[in-house]
């Protein structure tokens, strides 16, 4: 089923709100192409297609986004090509993959409190930024237990 263009458009008018804070544009524009969409699964070959874009920078903007648990390959039986597709509940799986760069911005504040001087401005502002991380990695569990009361999402 072909998607209308409107939709195309909206996906474009997203992709274009998703590059102006930080996600790469081609990245933003195969994210929105796959939110957007109403076919199952897409082949990086249609999101080539429908983007007008090369294999390659469909290919690099695919890796990134199921690095990060946004899309994942699906099997498609019968297809000798990859299918991809966003992931079921895929903003609950990016924001607990954030864990692991919140930790490592924990434990680098860590470090720098170790090696600054006991009353230095910069022990002060080192220990707000680890207690600040400590306190999100306490509450993102809690966050994504409400969320998922509230959403018909799977738990990731």
């Amino acid at each position: 089923m072909a998607d209308n263009h409107d939709d195309q458009e909206g996906a474009e008018a997203l992709a274009l709100v998703l590059a102006n804070h930080g996600l790469q544009r081609m990245s933003s524009r195969v994210l929105a192409t796959l939110l957007f969409t109403e076919q199952p699964t897409m082949t990086a070959g249609e999101l080539a297609e429908r983007l007008h874009a090369s294999a390659g920078a469909i290919s690099g903007a695919l890796k990134m986004h199921m690095s990060v648990g946004l899309v994942e390959r699906v099997p498609a039986p019968g297809s000798r090509r990859d299918h991809y597709r966003l992931r079921d509940d895929a903003w609950a799986v990016l924001y607990t993959n954030q864990n692991e760069v919140i930790a490592a911005f924990q434990n680098a504040a860590d470090a720098g409190i170790a090696s600054s001087g006991p009353d230095s401005r910069a022990r002060h502002r080192l220990t707000q930024m680890r207690d600040f991380y400590t306190f999100l990695l306490d509450e993102i569990p809690v966050l994504l237990e409400r969320w998922h009361e509230r959403s018909d999402a799977p738990k990731a």
